[in-house]
């Protein structure tokens, strides 16, 4: 047979490297709705059933007697004025992504400016995770002022080698490991781009947790940028949805180029309310989860030092949100699969998202810290740090 070969009388199947891949994504996702203990439950991993329960809450957050949204009204407008009340700016549109809202957004100052070029990190979303959006849909044209994995500095803004008529800083740089600038760094930043004449807009996605490490209120940082887009779902656990707030008159001009977009949804009152249940709930535990998160990576560090592997990296060494990377110098295929044997031999699960291979023998992985998460103790993750290194192969850990 040409897909199999025989060993003391043993048919060995061989399967593809995808179907590999497949069985071990199918094993991890299993692994990780039957452990006890895990770090977060996002909404996203869960079923329908599960889902839907978010609306149980509904009505403590809105009142269900009033007529459903049709078209962006009733709801969905209570959204928009909650979020710019939060944001302390002057009006918020909702939108059902935050791929088309940045779009709208991006391409309304465009429009204003004159220049139609955007200044951003080379690990920003719309350059890792669009397919050339802003350039194939929008008629935008991103240049990269970095690539580090930090913010761009006020000096990369200040001295760049062409125009632009607008700066966008992702807050949190989530692929550079969920990193934020300094109060004092972020300042600069946008001063420097003030001196160009050229707009700010803030990919705010995460921007909610960003509060403990700036040690300002939300309304300060958003005040600092001329627009800003947030995310309900991946802080909040809203079932999707996003909101892009600024002065009225853009968020007017915005509101147009939604519905030419695509994105004036008929109703999103599901949405809404998990939205709004989101901001009632989470929003005010998310200081909770960053302080936690730094408690984790510190007893990650001191378990991969105990365990024999020193030169395992927590990046950020501590966590400017309640996420942060882990790097291990193994293949991501080496990782996952001792990461998922730990899971389903002991039902603790340290490591529930996918290792992305950064180089050979090089892998990292996101570790996300939310209510689950508070009830793991210092000695916890140490515990299970001990556990997965033991079922890494020998001759690696030596």
């Amino acid at each position: 047979m040409s897909d199999a070969t025989r060993k003391s009388g043993h048919p060995l199947v061989r399967i593809s490297d995808q179907e590999r891949r497949k069985r071990l994504r199918e094993r991890r996702i299993a692994a990780q709705r039957s452990a006890r203990r895990v770090f977060a439950r996002h909404g996203f991993q869960k079923t329908l059933q599960e889902r839907l329960g978010l609306l149980d809450a509904a009505k403590d957050v809105y009142d269900l007697d009033e007529p459903s949204d049709i078209y962006g009204d009733g709801v969905v407008e209570a959204v928009e004025e909650k979020v710019a009340a939060l944001l302390g700016l002057e009006a918020a549109a909702f939108f059902p992504t935050g791929t088309m809202a940045q779009q709208v957004a991006l391409r309304c100052w465009a429009g204003r400016t004159g220049n139609p070029t955007v200044a951003l990190h080379a690990l920003a979303h719309p350059e890792v995770h669009e397919k050339n959006a802003f350039s194939q849909v929008s008629g935008l044209r991103p240049v990269r002022l970095t690539s580090e994995a930090r913010l761009p500095t006020a000096a990369e803004v200040r001295d760049f080698d062409e125009p632009f008529g607008a700066l966008m800083l992702e807050l949190p740089l989530r692929d550079a490991g969920f990193v934020l600038p300094t109060w004092e760094e972020l300042t600069d930043i946008v001063e420097a781009a003030r001196e160009r004449d050229a707009v700010v807009h803030f990919d705010g996605a995460r921007l909610w947790e960003s509060t403990v490490h700036f040690d300002r209120p939300l309304a300060e940082i958003a005040g600092l940028a001329d627009s800003v887009y947030v995310s309900f779902y991946k802080s909040l656990d809203g079932f999707g949805g996003a909101a892009l707030a600024g002065p009225k008159t853009l968020v007017e001009e915005a509101e147009v180029w939604r519905h030419r977009y695509g994105g004036q949804v008929f109703q999103q009152f599901p949405t809404a309310l998990s939205a709004l249940v989101g901001l009632e709930r989470e929003l005010p535990r998310l200081p909770e989860y960053v302080a936690h998160a730094r408690v984790v990576a510190a007893a990650l560090r001191e378990g991969f030092a105990t365990a024999g592997l020193p030169w395992a990296r927590v990046y950020p060494d501590v966590p400017h949100t309640h996420d942060f990377q882990v790097w291990l110098p193994y293949d991501a295929e080496v990782v996952m699969e001792a990461s998922v044997r730990t899971a389903e031999q002991t039902r603790t699960m340290l490591f529930a998202h996918p290792w992305d291979q950064k180089g050979p023998g090089l892998s990292c992985t996101e570790i996300h810290v939310r209510a689950p998460g508070l009830e793991w103790t210092a000695h916890d993750v140490r515990t299970a740090v001990a556990e997965f290194v033991a079922r890494l192969p020998r001759e690696v850990t030596r």
